[in-house]
C-alpha cells in the first residue's frame, strides 16, 4: 500500500499561496513548517520502509505532527 505524505502543503492545498507568502514573511511560521514536513517525513519513512517501531512511539510522532499542524493552521487562519 502506498502511502501519501502529509505536508503541510497536502493538507492545506487551497491555502499553498499564503504557505508560500507567510513561510517568506514569518520565520517562526517557516520553522514550524521545516519542522513539522521533517516530521512527517520521518513518520512516512518508518511506514513505508518496514523499520521496526512501537504504537506507542509511532503516536508519540503523530501526536507532535498534530500539534504543530494545528498551531501553523492557527497562523494561516490569522493571516487570512
Amino acid at each position: 500500500m502506498t502511502m501519501k505524505e502529509h505536508t503541510i502543503l497536502n493538507e492545506f492545498p487551497e491555502m499553498s499561496e499564503r504557505i508560500h507568502t507567510i513561510k517568506r514573511s514569518n520565520l517562526h511560521f517557516a520553522r514550524l513548517s521545516e519542522k513539522y514536513d521533517e516530521l512527517e517525513h520521518n513518520i512516512h519513512h518508518i511506514q513505508t520502509s518496514g523499520e521496526a517501531y512501537t504504537d506507542a512511539h509511532m503516536e508519540e510522532l503523530k501526536k507532535k505532527r498534530l500539534k504543530l499542524r494545528d498551531e501553523l493552521f492557527s497562523i494561516l487562519q490569522e493571516a487570512a
